[in-house]
């Protein structure tokens, strides 16, 4: 059985809610409303007057919004990590719920640029529907406060992604702009697209991003990203077969971001699910072999697929061939 941890803003005017999840929190021995850094009594519009000193001076942070997979899942949202740096917040993958956990994290860890309109960019692994599904949610989140575009870096197809969702968002993009309600800038219902290939596609000061192909089955093509910062070095592996050049661009790295499936949960599956998550993903004792070999700070397991098996089956299997450290992430867990 999983933990639950039930973790919710201060709210007053919720009484009987509040009252009844805080009861609940307690007897699951979760944590309460005094968790969080800032606790707004309602729903708060933001409108950032800029990057304070305190955010220019913070240390890079990791913010895992989402570390499940396609299969629902109750405890963990869509794949999407955020990397926080002076000021901005840059996220890798926006799957199903990843927005909704960014608004939590944005007054859990006091991380305004966590705040849905003020996302600034957004950098996609590849196309499939569990690392996108929250891309509309980003994009037309309060669309009409959104002093600027977001910036969507990804591989071929994204630019068409974008169109269908602009299209499909017509309707409520013309009633606003032609309308009553005050839009702070007309075309920022449309994000800035690059469509990408390997190597640095992104700087800003002393943060670069660097992608890098990896092998994902079917589809191509399928990056991975190294993120570099003055304080912090961090490789994303979005979805990938076992990978050499992983390995590579892991070396030496503070944090690896990496998914992983059971190898005993794969023996679950038909022989023809095996064969597609063999060309498709990683198996624990294997990334245990490509971490043993690049030695990161910290090996982080998100995107698991465990096949009705206990999820700790995963990390047992990993540190089966890795002594090194290793943590299997949850949602709205921070690093380092």
């Amino acid at each position: 059985m999983r933990q639950i941890h039930l973790k919710y803003p201060k709210a007053p005017h919720r009484g009987l809610l509040l009252s009844a999840l805080g009861g609940l929190a307690a007897a699951c021995g979760g944590e309460s409303q005094q968790d969080f850094a800032v606790a707004p009594d309602s729903a708060v519009v933001e409108l950032r007057e800029g990057i304070t000193e305190q955010e220019l001076a913070a240390p890079t942070r990791v913010v895992m919004l989402g570390t499940g997979t396609p299969i629902p899942d109750a405890y963990r949202g869509g794949a999407s990590v955020a990397i926080v740096h002076k000021g901005e917040s840059y996220l890798f993958d926006v799957g199903a719920g990843s927005i909704t956990n960014a608004a939590t994290a944005r007054y859990q860890y006091d991380i305004p640029s966590l705040y849905p309109t003020e996302i600034c960019c957004l950098f996609l692994t590849h196309m499939h529907s569990d690392h996108t599904l929250d891309f509309a949610e980003l994009n037309f989140t309060m669309w009409w406060r959104r002093r600027e575009q977001l910036r969507a870096f990804g591989p071929t197809g994204l630019q068409d992604m974008v169109d269908g969702m602009v299209a499909m968002m017509q309707p409520d993009i013309r009633t606003r702009i032609s309308g009553t309600q005050p839009v702070m800038a007309e075309a920022s219902f449309s994000p800035i697209v690059a469509e990408i290939s390997e190597g640095v596609i992104f700087t800003k000061d002393d943060l670069r991003v660097e992608a890098f192909a990896v092998p994902h089955g079917d589809i191509k093509p399928a990056f991975g990203y190294r993120v570099t910062t003055d304080d912090l070095t961090v490789v994303i592996s979005g979805d990938t077969a076992y990978s050499k050049k992983i390995e590579e661009m892991a070396t030496g790295a503070d944090i690896l971001i990496h998914e992983v499936i059971s190898d005993a949960g794969l023996l679950r599956n038909s022989e023809g699910f095996q064969a597609y998550h063999k060309k498709s993903h990683t198996t624990a004792t294997d990334l245990g072999r490509l971490a043993t070999a690049a030695k990161p700070g910290l090996l982080v397991l998100y995107h698991g697929l465990y096949y009705g098996l206990p999820e700790a089956v995963i990390l047992d299997e990993v540190r089966s061939v890795y002594d090194g450290k290793v943590v299997l992430a949850n949602d709205l867990d921070t690093y380092p």
